[in-house]
């Protein structure tokens, strides 16, 4: 007849293992992982930076081709694109500035732990938070982490219902002609040095800022790649 083998106590490993699923974490624990999450959006946003910079330089390259060839509307609808793109990566900064300042803003927070031994609700967090909660670049793993500060104490909790992104689409009819200026003067005008005389007429009113100048067909156009490149030239022509 077969005995039941009695069993002994569980390894202290395993016991352990299941006791910190459900134990709270420490507050200092909590801070550590927040600003370790942090450091990592802040190393995907400059990621974001030089793949933005590198394309625009290839764009550079195309207004500088179209120059040559005195194809002012492509010019024209590229500049847009990098007025764009620039636009982009100044944002991209900002949330980079301001996720640097939550983190600085959390190293206080660890000093206040060691003193009183919890976390203290911030106004200022929440602030920065709210505004990284809105915006589109970072909204997911901040509304995220968020959520852990609210429960940790640290800040209030954001509603998210009626939440938008900040800066929204950017709208091209808002853009000034002298942006778009700047850059052809920036970059065409390398080009028209070595032309006659006769072209580089052709290519200097587009250069020069004006005041100004009727919208073109393209005006408002979100350009986002070659295929809609070519067709809002397609269009301009077309319409000519």
């Amino acid at each position: 007849e077969m005995r039941g083998v009695a069993r002994g106590p569980r390894p202290p490993q395993l016991a352990m293992g299941f006791m910190a699923l459900f134990k709270k974490k420490e507050p200092k624990d909590l801070v550590r992982e927040w600003q370790t999450k942090i450091r990592t959006e802040m190393r995907g946003v400059d990621r974001q930076i030089r793949d933005i910079t590198r394309e625009e330089k290839g764009v550079q390259k195309s207004i500088k081709d179209c120059a040559k060839r005195e194809d002012l509307r492509s010019m024209r609808v590229l500049a847009k694109e990098i007025v764009s793109s620039r636009k982009t990566v100044a944002r991209l900064h900002e949330n980079k500035a301001q996720m640097n300042s939550v983190s600085m803003m959390l190293t206080e927070q660890l000093a206040t732990v060691r003193s009183v031994g919890h976390l203290e609700k911030s106004t200022e967090v929440l602030s920065a938070m709210n505004l990284l909660t809105r915006n589109a670049a970072v909204r997911d793993s901040m509304r995220e982490m968020s959520k852990e500060m609210a429960k940790s104490g640290l800040i209030e909790e954001i509603v998210n219902d009626a939440l938008e992104d900040i800066h929204g689409v950017d709208d091209l009819e808002g853009e000034t002609e002298a942006e778009v200026n700047k850059i052809l003067a920036e970059l065409a005008g390398e080009v028209t040095v070595s032309l006659p005389a006769s072209e580089k007429t052709k290519v200097s009113p587009v250069a020069a800022p004006k005041e100004t100048e009727p919208q073109g067909e393209t005006q408002g156009v979100p350009i986002n790649d070659l295929q809609a490149r070519l067709d809002a030239i397609r269009a301009v022509e077309e319409a000519s």
